[in-house]
């Protein structure tokens, strides 16, 4: 008698694939903007009810803690403007090495890096401020800045997200830090020259 080695699988099919995860339906979503606006917000309450120190820190050969905040922010929005095009090389908008990914990703963590101590200044020395229209959109964009930074930290970790996600909020982050960086740093070259 011979046996048909496909016979048993024949009798007993193989189970069902394990249907594909959503990947958390909406809380994928739900999570990273909560997370947003809470850093948003906690910056911003926390920057309105501190009483301002005036100062939060200097550094040795710069003129004054103004200086030293713009040039760190300029060196942020430089490394934001390396992530910008670094971006549009990953998506194929513009022609690039395939160390592109690369480039956007640690050209973002040392512009993040940098921008931590401006706003640790910000929010230590100066507090939430609203007296002019310019100092208004610099303190709500630069909350919205680490707030919207937070939301796609952790949309990153996201599977499955729509294509068009991730590029809009990216375009959020760094317009943001765009307007932040307009409204402090350039506002202060122009103000005082370009001095250390």
């Amino acid at each position: 008698m011979t046996v048909d080695p496909n016979a048993a699988t024949q009798d007993f099919p193989s189970p069902p694939s394990a249907p594909a995860r959503p990947g958390g339906g909406a809380s994928r979503y739900l999570v990273p903007a909560l997370v947003a606006c809470a850093v948003a917000i906690g910056l911003g309450a926390y920057g309105k009810v501190h009483d301002p120190a005036g100062t939060a820190f200097n550094l040795a050969g710069f003129s004054s803690t103004g200086a030293v905040k713009s040039w760190l922010a300029t060196v942020s929005f430089g490394f934001a403007l390396v992530q910008l095009v670094s971006a549009l090389m990953m998506y194929g908008k513009l022609p690039g090495p395939s160390w592109s990914g690369v480039l956007h990703r640690w050209s973002g963590r040392v512009a993040f890096l940098v921008a931590v101590p401006v706003a640790v200044h910000c929010l230590y020395a100066l507090g939430y401020q609203t007296y002019d229209p310019r100092v208004l959109w610099h303190s709500v964009l630069g909350c919205f800045f680490f707030g919207v930074f937070s939301a796609k930290m952790l949309l990153l970790r996201s599977e499955r997200l729509p294509g068009w996600l991730l590029p809009i909020v990216g375009g959020l982050v760094f317009t943001a830090l765009t307007v932040v960086w307009l409204t402090s740093a350039l506002w202060f070259f122009r103000t005082f020259g370009v001095t250390t």
